[in-house]
């Protein structure tokens, strides 16, 4: 959401820390936070004020009129300010409709002053501006300032001014307090535009000789402006409205949200309630608790919340196995239900999100069937049906009642067989399998035509602007017909599977050309994009630069901007400086309003047509869709998008205009055009601006509208009706009937969906939409019985006559999708089984990177699960360790390191100067770990006696391989090796074939005293010992790590630390080229022969 309350004491930080004005702002900083747990003597140190003057206390819990409820002390010593909380902190108390439980107060200096020194200040955002209200009589008594206040509107980009100020606001104040108030007003505004506030008010502001005070204020800010304002603001706690406490399962669901692409909201409304919900979508969100309530389950609804924007199957874990949590912690007399509904999905996909649901249930599952659970669910979208089928086996094989249903049945009809309203039907129908679509049923080979004209508003395009001129509610620039069959797009952002989505409805439409004339990312440089159009695989240029994009495709008019939130803003504007753009579709939610708004004033300007932001965009059946509307190709077949109906809708919410394709087109001869105009509060176009295009395109025979709480934009409607501008029948219903029955504020999944006034509700919208001749249903379960009714009645008087249907041409399903939907197979390119990086966290076999750290198996831990595919013992993983800490280094003179030192020294980069020296790495250098280990296994296994091994090696003129140093002897012994064995003899089950090693070395150091077991020698015999004695492995797998060459590694890994630190040395002494001098140089040429 965007506009979010702020406390008391947060709002005047902000004021006292940051408003510019020569007013003399008086007591800032002056307040004291008091709660159950205060210290009033470490309170009055911190604020010494508090002993000396008299004071004012009130809660600071977003509660509005706190002096007509007796909530506020005035006038009081500290003494008397203990005394009035004894009476009230921690006790609970009534506000309208909600109860709660008074535990947080502020304390500020008490300021005397007359009722005429008192005045009310107030500013909030508007579509077309802010608001500045003033009155020169504030107070608890100031009554209705919506009446009585002077109005002044700054209109997007426009400046304050003192002078404006005085002669709007303050014709009635006193004379020798209009230059300070004017002053502090412009002040104000300004600190309420730069720290992003949507709402400010003051009152009473009091205004003494010595200056201003601020004695009341109430706030909210736009919370999406974070990144911009995180400097200023801070860390910000937002208080839940008073008679709801703050969760900590709210906090940890926001925190999932804030680290999240997706979208996830829990609010708790009865703990103790027997109806849960886990809904996707925000606008589905908002139907299914409207469905409770309407069927008598308010009281009993315990949550409100909402995943969407394709959630990972870990975050769809997340927050389902809260939900779970939540709902098994007190038993329900009667059991309990868990509504798993949705809409129609237009890009997430069902499975994967199920899967994060499933693992949560099986978690739960003694306790769901311990507290009597049953499962409702309900879903659609992209690979919905293997979706459904998971969660229905998973109610199988747990014993948990799961009810299964798909798009086959209405929406909400879930809600009713939860609640005991509807049967529950033994064997619902089952849906088609996607692949099921892509089949030509007709069994033409060839591409049939499209099944009729896509729009007949198209011939006379010109004709209906001219009408359109005379016309209020429109702008005139603005054209009439968004989308054509020719209508050509660019796509901001590297959105490559919306895009085929869109060349894929493009080719079932029977289109000529792709929609997509080319792609703009600013993050590469120009290249081109490979899709398939159809069989075919073709090329889309990709620009760095929007310019270049636009000069090379001049045919293109509409923008979809894929941009995230923070660059959303700055591409539209850029757009916006091309005439040839005449629509946009910013698909991003969180932009600042204020971000929003500039957007809509210059797209006013130059005549475009915003959809969004925060929408999936819209469609127009034959035409044209944008970006991922309409869901993936079979959704798009199922609901008849690849041609037009007679039906076109407007709605908020992207997930819910999914539902009413499918709903229109089960109940119609389908939709014509659908926009979702998205969930801001400040969409780019409102619903009047599509709905008075569908009046005047005449193959639009009725428009449905699907409203929310919120905002006023319906009445606009209403009136359209009432003037006889809207002559066809409207089909309309708000949905947030809910919110009225609720005893605090939800906020639901949209920023737009919150009433500040009674006109904003739904209930109210629906009476008045009702009252002037829109044809609005008892409730969103018989939304698709009206608009049949009204369908058929059309046909009934020849207004539509329903055409023939033709099918359309099959396209090609993709192989990752084919894939996914597990309907072909293919052997893969490679396989792995060490590691999985796919899921939310990385394994290592078997693994998950969390535990590796929690079980602190150190970095040879770690090395056994990649190299060995086990959890080593703790002595296996130190001696791992031990072995790397040894092999490290051997100084600069080793070819390695000599190498590595040459390479560095030459200019070469670490990677180039490290494989120089790894290259080296042989038989002769750092190799000697597998053949040691090879040599000394095989005797010791074929029962050869030490001397034997010796005297057959000699006879056959080899080396024993990890027999032999330069410069140790029995003499001057190795610490490397005595560290290592001692710490095997110590730890090691069984050390045979160290043992057999080391009488190898008493008769090779008997003849030469530097034929000692080296380092080498011995890593390579004690790990054969490790790996056949610590029960890890079979005789056989520990000797096909030796055969394979798993020892030697331990070298290469070990060996590399030393490489770089040699590397980087060279680096930090700054070292020239290397040239190996002359008297290092045995130069032996042939002697000069004659002839």
């Amino acid at each position: 959401m965007s506009a979010k309350a702020i406390s008391e004491q947060t709002g005047k930080e902000f004021l006292y820390k940051y408003i510019c004005t020569s007013a003399a702002v008086q007591n800032r900083f002056r307040f004291a936070q008091v709660t159950a747990e205060t210290d009033f003597d470490r309170l009055a140190q911190d604020h010494p004020w508090l002993l000396t003057e008299k004071l004012v206390v009130k809660p600071d819990q977003l509660i509005k009129r706190r002096g007509k409820l007796g909530l506020v002390g005035v006038n009081l010593d500290l003494n008397g300010v203990k005394d009035w909380l004894k009476l009230r902190l921690q006790k609970e108390t009534t506000v309208g409709k909600a109860k709660g439980i008074l535990k947080n107060f502020l304390i500020e200096p008490f300021v005397p002053h007359k009722q005429e020194e008192e005045f009310y200040v107030c500013i909030y955002a508007t579509r077309e501006g802010d608001y500045v209200l003033f009155h020169h009589e504030g107070g608890v008594d100031v009554g209705d300032v919506d009446a009585k206040a002077q109005k002044l509107l700054i209109g997007v980009d426009e400046k304050i001014s003192e002078e404006s100020v005085k002669k709007a606001l303050l014709t009635h104040a006193a004379k020798d307090k209009k230059d300070v108030l004017a002053s502090f007003i412009v002040g104000l505004f300004k600190l309420y535009e730069d720290m992003f506030f949507t709402y400010l008010e003051i009152n009473p502001l009091v205004v003494l000789k010595d200056g201003v005070y601020v004695l009341d204020m109430a706030a909210k800010i736009d919370a999406t402006a974070d990144y911009i304002c995180k400097a200023k603001w801070g860390d910000i706690e937002f208080p839940p409205p008073f008679g709801r406490e703050a969760y900590p399962e709210e906090a940890y669901i926001a925190d999932l949200d804030a680290k999240s692409g997706a979208s996830l909201k829990l609010t708790l409304l009865n703990p103790k309630g027997r109806i849960w919900t886990m809904v996707a979508g925000g606008g589905a969100s908002v139907v299914y608790s409207d469905t409770i309530c309407d069927l008598g389950g308010v009281d009993e609804l315990a949550n409100y919340g909402e995943y969407s924007g394709a959630p990972s199957e870990q975050q769809t874990y997340d927050y389902a196995k809260t939900i779970l949590s939540l709902m098994t912690r007190e038993k329900h007399k009667d059991g309990k239900v868990l509504i798993i509904g949705g809409s129609i999905a237009n890009f997430t996909n069902v499975a994967a999100t199920f899967k994060g649901i499933v693992r949560a249930i099986k978690d739960y599952q003694e306790p769901l069937t311990e507290h009597g659970v049953q499962i409702f669910v309900r879903r659609g979208g992209p690979n919905y049906q293997e979706g459904l089928r998971v969660m229905g086996e998973v109610g199988k094989t747990t014993g948990i009642p799961i009810h299964v249903f798909g798009t086959e049945t209405h929406m909400t009809a879930i809600v009713g067989m939860a609640l005991g309203h509807r049967p529950i039907p033994n064997l619902p129908p089952v849906a088609a399998h996607t692949a099921n679509f892509l089949l030509n049923t007709s069994g033409a080979s060839s591409t049939p035509a499209s099944s009729r004209t896509s729009s007949f508003s198209e011939s006379q395009a010109k004709g209906v602007a001219a009408i359109f001129l005379n016309l209020p509610f429109f702008s005139p620039a603005k054209a009439t017909t968004l989308f054509s069959k020719q209508t050509k797009s660019i796509v901001w952002g590297m959105q490559t599977r919306a895009v085929q989505g869109m060349m894929d409805f493009d080719y079932v439409c029977s289109r000529s050309e792709p929609s997509v004339a080319a792609m703009v990312y600013p993050f590469t440089g120009d290249h081109k994009q490979k899709f398939y159009w159809g069989h075919k695989e073709i090329l889309v240029p990709v620009y760095k630069n929007m310019s270049d994009a636009m000069k090379k495709h001049p045919d293109v008019d509409v923008l979809i901007n894929f941009a995230s939130l923070r660059s959303a803003y700055d591409s539209t504007m850029e757009t916006m400086q091309y005439p040839q753009i005449h629509t946009i579709a910013i698909i991003a939610e969180g932009i600042p309003e204020a971000h929003t708004r500039k957007i809509i004033k210059a797209a006013d300007e130059k005549g475009v047509t915003i959809i969004g932001p925060a929408t999936v965009g819209g469609i127009k059946p034959g035409c044209f869709k944008i970006g991922n509307t309409g869901g993936m190709l079979d959704n798009i077949l199922a609901s008849k998008l690849y041609r037009p109906g007679s039906v076109a809708y407007v709605s908020r919410s992207g997930g819910m205009s999914n539902e009413l394709n499918n709903i229109i087109s089960r109940t119609t001869d389908g939709v014509f055009e659908g926009v979702a105009i998205g969930g801001d509060r400040y969409p780019g176009s409102v619903f009047t601006d599509h709905v008075l295009r569908y009046q005047d395109t005449p193959g639009v025979k009725m428009i449905v509208v699907l409203g929310e709480i919120g905002g006023t934009e319906e009445y606009k409607i209403c009136q359209a009706i009432k003037q006889g501008r809207i002559t066809k029948p409207v089909v309309c219903w708000c949905i947030g009937t809910c919110a009225t029955m609720f005893a605090s504020e939800v906020q639901f999944g949209h920023a737009g969906a919150c009433a500040n006034q009674a006109s904003e509700t739904a209930v109210a919208k629906n009476k008045a939409l009702k009252e002037a001749g829109a044809f609005v249903p008892k409730s969103f379960d018989e939304l698709g019985e009206a608009i049949k009714s009204v369908y058929d009645d059309l046909v009934a008087k020849g207004v539509i006559a329903p055409a023939e249907e033709v099918p359309p041409p099959t396209v090609p399903m993709d192989y990752s999708w084919a894939r996914e939907l597990g309907l072909i197979r293919k052997p893969a390119s490679f396989m792995t089984s060490i590691c999985d990086e796919r899921g939310q966290e990385l394994i290592y076999a078997g693994m998950p990177i969390t535990e590796v750290f929690k079980s602190e198996i150190g970095l040879g831990g770690t090395l056994g699960l990649l190299w060995f595919q086990r959890r080593l013992p703790r002595y296996a993983c130190q001696f791992i360790e031990m072995c790397l800490m040894v092999t490290a280094d051997h100084g600069p003179a080793v070819s390695g390191a000599h190498n590595t030192i040459v390479c560095a020294r030459a200019g070469k980069d670490l990677i180039s100067s490290l494989t120089s020296g790894l290259l080296t790495i042989g038989d002769r250098f750092g190799g000697a770990l597998d053949a040691a280990a090879k040599q000394f296994s095989k005797a010791f296994d074929s029962g050869m006696l030490p001397m034997e091994f010796v005297n057959k090696m000699k006879k056959d003129g080899k080396l024993i391989m990890g027999i032999g140093h330069r410069v140790k002897s029995i003499n001057n012994p190795d610490m490397r090796v005595q560290i290592l064995k001692d710490f095997v003899k110590q730890h090691f089950p069984s050390t045979q074939l160290l043992d057999y090693a080391l009488d190898v070395e008493k008769i090779t150091t008997s003849k030469k005293p530097n034929l000692i077991l080296n380092v080498d020698g011995f890593i390579g015999v004690a790990f054969v010992d490790l790996l056949r004695t610590c029960g890890g492995f079979t005789r056989d797998e520990a000797d096909e790590f030796v055969e394979i060459g798993a020892l030697n590694g331990i070298f290469v890994l070990g060996r590399s630390m030393g490489f770089i630190g040699h590397y980087l040395d060279q680096k930090r002494l700054k070292q020239g080229l290397y040239r190996h001098p002359w008297d290092d140089i045995s130069y032996v040429l042939p002697e000069h022969m004659s002839m």
